[in-house]
């Protein structure tokens, strides 16, 4: 009988996407985003406590790893949004999981959360 390989020996499925969403507010930028297309200072709003700098990093972090994508509306004053890709959708039962693993956790009511399906 095979055994599997160590995850030391291949790139561990688990270390990837942690790698991919583990910097600090990237859970809750995707968090928003499931709520649908928000413009910067909607989340700047939606996520007290990330400076603007911030904001901007993880922004272009999950658009260039596929997660949101960036639309700019050539209007005067510009307007930009962002909004979840299919890839970025893909992360919804992880997302609905830990919601409903922290509500369970924190033993309260649940939260107004966009990853609500009640």
């Amino acid at each position: 009988m095979l055994e599997p390989s160590p995850c030391l020996d291949v790139q561990c499925p688990i270390q990837f996407v942690l790698d991919l969403l583990g910097s600090k507010w990237s859970i809750l930028v995707l968090r928003e985003l499931f709520g649908g297309d928000r413009r910067t200072h909607q989340l700047l709003a939606a996520l007290p406590g990330i400076s603007t700098k911030t904001l901007t990093q993880r922004l272009r972090e999950l658009e260039a790893q596929g997660l949101i994508e960036r639309r700019i509306y050539a209007e005067i004053p510009p307007r930009v949004e962002y909004s979840l890709t299919a890839k970025g959708r893909q992360l919804q039962p992880v997302m609905a999981a830990l919601h409903q693993v922290g509500s369970q956790w924190l033993a309260q009511d649940p939260c107004m959360c966009p990853l609500n399906s009640d």
